[in-house]
């Protein structure tokens, strides 16, 4: 009997380390899935921006030569219809949305780079404030 008296308590400096742990892990899941949406979400805007990017042309600038109709695109064309694009659609909660690139390499696809501000939704010390993040996305249009 006396073995047993002397493990007594033993247990409850376990529960609140391994309920400090389980705190400490959910929080850096909140955290990490935060990051994931937000950039899934800066990524499908940029997306969409490229792809009315690509699609800003003139049908008299369509180039017949090579095969086929191809669309002939110009950077302040697509710039223009980047920025467009993005003050019409809603961005949600995306802090300092700002487009790094909107131009046309090639003269026949769009890229466009945006960025926003990252923040987590909880603060800890194992987290950063927050940071930028970047997407890129490169459309082009096709006739077929």
């Amino acid at each position: 009997m006396k073995q047993f008296r002397e493990e007594g308590g033993s247990t409850l400096p376990l529960m609140v380390f391994y309920g400090l742990l389980s705190l400490v892990l959910v929080m850096l899941v909140v955290a990490a899935t935060s990051l994931y949406l937000e950039r899934k979400r800066l990524f499908t805007l940029a997306d969409g921006a490229a792809l009315v990017g690509a699609e800003a042309f003139d049908l008299d600038r369509v180039s017949l030569a090579g095969g086929g109709p191809r669309p002939v695109l110009e950077t302040p064309d697509v710039a223009a219809a980047v920025r467009d694009y993005l003050a019409s659609v809603p961005t949600g909660d995306l802090e300092s949305l700002s487009v790094e690139r909107a131009e046309t390499p090639d003269g026949r696809s769009a890229t466009v780079a945006l960025s926003a501000y990252w923040r987590p939704p909880m603060l800890s010390m194992l987290v950063p404030e927050g940071f930028r993040i970047d997407v890129t996305a490169v459309a082009r249009s096709i006739f077929s």
